[in-house]
């Protein structure tokens, strides 16, 4: 690829990624579909955006950290205050809600996919996951009322570490065949453990920092950013794909403490995030192969079809029973 074309490449994945918001904000329409269509166009279709050729095997270490930084900035909308009285259905959410889908969808592989079992348990584990970076361009379109945004808010970004995790464990343990369930429930304790600890600490020692006025303001925005992506890569040294639970739960406590004040990074953390997501979808759908989409037969809408219409609604309607939403 030459210096040109990285150019253009680079240039065309934010011009696109932000001006489909911008485009799906004006027609009130969820950005996602724009930005699944433009990076379709932008990548096999007309060749201008090539992530893998434009990044090679860096791409798959900037999609983590960049995911990273969209769930601080969405667990730094986490106030505990507004999940009063909903915190049950939160937590049901991404509890039994999440093995309620991983079962249903790990059965749906077998079935109708006809995958083995330990691939179908593993791709059970990844759909489970929903994720601020799709939840919230949908939110911000569809605009349900303010309880319903609260709960969906709060476990679009809560389930993206759970699911993470939950794969990792189900990976090593059915497919590299790594041990034990005593040795899995171990893993898992020691990855929430380590996330937690990190997390916790780096949001302890920035509110020291901002406490005792050591970080000047116009840095603050800039000496945030260097915190989340420490936070996610000492995490991830210590114990494989905590990251994402270390900076979720950094952004939390950074928003549910009063000792020092974080207003100013809300500007920055909003925009960033916009500018992630955007960046984000433009390139993975530009990763898309044209035989691999019209290769794409009835097992596989079947299954997708399962995902949508039962596994899901069926999650939510049992994990809403009993409390303020039934």
């Amino acid at each position: 690829m030459t210096e040109t074309e990285l150019l253009v490449g680079l240039a065309a994945i934010f011009v696109l990624g932000v001006g489909a918001q911008w485009v799906a904000a004006r027609l009130r329409i969820p950005s996602i579909l724009l930005l699944l269509i433009l990076g379709f166009l932008a990548g096999p279709v007309t060749g201008i955006v090539q992530p893998d050729e434009m990044f090679g095997d860096i791409f798959f270490a900037i999609v983590p950290l960049a995911v990273g930084v969209i769930l601080f900035e969405g667990g730094a909308t986490l106030e505990f205050a507004d999940v009063t009285g909903h915190g049950s259905v939160v937590r049901r959410l991404i509890t039994w809600g999440v093995l309620l889908v991983w079962g249903l969808a790990s059965l749906a592989a077998v079935w109708i996919l006809d995958l083995d079992l330990g691939l179908a348990i593993l791709l059970g584990a990844v759909v489970t996951v929903s994720g601020p970076t799709v939840v919230g361009p949908l939110l911000r379109a569809v605009k349900p009322s303010k309880r319903v945004r609260t709960i969906l808010n709060w476990e679009g970004i809560l389930i993206d570490p759970v699911g993470a995790i939950l794969a990792v464990i189900v990976f090593d343990l059915l497919i590299e065949g790594g041990g034990s369930l005593d040795e899995g429930i171990a893993g898992m304790l020691a990855t929430i453990g380590a996330g937690s600890v990190v997390g916790l600490a780096g949001a302890g020692l920035i509110v020291l920092l901002l406490k005792n006025y050591l970080i000047p303001d116009r840095l603050q925005p800039a000496t945030m950013l260097m915190f989340v992506l420490a936070a996610f890569a000492i995490s991830d040294l210590l114990r494989s794909e905590s990251g994402l639970l270390a900076v979720t739960l950094m952004g939390m406590a950074l928003a549910n403490q009063k000792f020092a004040p974080v207003e100013r990074i809300v500007e920055f953390k909003e925009v960033l995030r916009d500018l992630l997501i955007g960046a984000l979808f433009i390139m993975l759908a530009a990763r898309l192969d044209i035989e691999e989409i019209t290769s794409v037969g009835w097992r596989e809408v079947t299954f997708l079809a399962v995902l949508v219409l039962v596994a899901r609604p069926l999650a939510v309607f049992i994990s809403t029973i009993g409390t303020s939403l039934e």
